[in-house]
């Protein structure tokens, strides 16, 4: 058995009693599907209410709508991964690993690999639950695995930037606008629209619409590019997170 199953088969229960055990990760967890369905109980009143009253047909931004909820699956499995990494820095567990035979690599290996596992999954069950969106592979499935990476840049933005859960509480908050800018990138023209690719959350939702629009060829350069600046994003933020555990 290699090193990142020995991790899954001994930490993976570890981890799901922590999440139990804590009220906030506890609730957090639920969220995505909470979410599905208010909007899919939620958009219906709302396009009611908006074409009586001023003739607003909601029909067209149901594809923005439902790239809101790609966007935001991986956000929180991520946020609930970084609190945990934020225990196990608080209680030094981090840093007895160092010197096992998995070590600090091996365990960031499995600790962010599973939530890119769990966010696809979550993601290809929730946003048809929107009623928005059918499951269709051709289309969620290159959109969730696009938007999956999210979810450990997330878990490491806190770990790395955040002391503590209540500095990554703030953090959270804060981290959960990146899901803002593609919704303004929707009503922006190109080329103004690639100024919005600074932002991660941009790649997922771009690709996520030309998908719907049928257009693969376009959207596989899309999910390349956003691929490759998560990749860059996660180099990054775990060199950070190895310089401070190795302090």
């Amino acid at each position: 058995m290699g090193l990142t199953a020995r991790a899954l088969a001994g930490l993976g229960p570890i981890d799901l009693k922590s999440v139990a055990r804590d009220s906030l990760l506890r609730w957090i967890v639920f969220v995505p599907i909470l979410i599905a369905l208010l909007v899919r109980w939620g958009v219906p009143v709302v396009a009611t209410r908006l074409d009586e009253r001023f003739g607003f047909d909601l029909a067209p931004y149901h594809t923005l709508i439902a790239s809101f909820v790609v966007l935001t699956v991986p956000m929180i499995v991520g946020v609930v991964l970084g609190f945990l990494l934020l225990d196990q820095k608080d209680d030094r567990t981090l840093s007895a690993l160092q010197v096992t035979p998995l070590g600090l690599g091996g365990y960031l290996v499995y600790r962010l690999g599973v939530p890119v596992a769990i966010s696809v999954i979550m993601t290809l069950v929730a946003v048809p639950l929107t009623g928005l969106a059918g499951f269709r592979p051709a289309v969620l499935l290159p959109a969730a695995l696009a938007a999956a990476p999210l979810a450990p840049v997330y878990a490491l933005l806190l770990a790395a930037f955040a002391r503590d859960k209540v500095q990554g509480f703030a953090l959270m908050k804060a981290a959960g606008f990146l899901n803002w800018p593609p919704l303004l990138a929707w009503f922006a023209p190109l080329p103004w629209q690639w100024a919005f690719g600074c932002v991660p959350t941009y790649w997922p939702a771009k690709l996520y619409w030309l998908l719907e629009r049928g257009r693969p060829g376009v959207a596989a350069l899309y999910f390349t590019a956003g691929l490759a600046y998560q990749a860059l994003l996660l180099w990054l933020l775990m060199r950070r997170f190895t310089r401070i555990m190795q302090r």
